[in-house]
């Protein structure tokens, strides 16, 4: 019997575009999670570029690695940053009642 062997899925690899970026991150925000937001951008910074990512925020690589994986605790700052960094832009709107 042949062994089926699966790989890790990345995300990262499908954000080709700002549009796609712009879709993964919305679905995220909608759902809530703290955590996943987290790891979307991760995903998002990756297809960004780690590297180009930490010389526009100044912050260093490792330091972006750990404040957006899920155990993580970044600061509202960074991530308005690294946010800002990836062609971000938070507002506010209310809530449809």
């Amino acid at each position: 019997m042949k062994e089926v062997t699966f790989s890790a899925f990345d995300a990262s690899k499908y954000l080709d575009s700002q549009e796609a970026m712009n879709d993964y991150l919305a679905i995220a925000l909608e759902d809530g999670d703290t955590k996943t937001v987290q790891v979307v951008l991760r995903d998002i910074a990756r297809a960004h570029g780690m590297s180009q990512l930490a010389k526009e925020t100044q912050l260093n690589r490792e330091s972006l690695y750990k404040s957006l994986s899920r155990d993580g605790n970044p600061s509202f700052a960074a991530i308005t940053k690294i946010m800002k960094a990836l062609g971000f832009k938070i507002t506010l709107a209310t809530q449809n009642a």
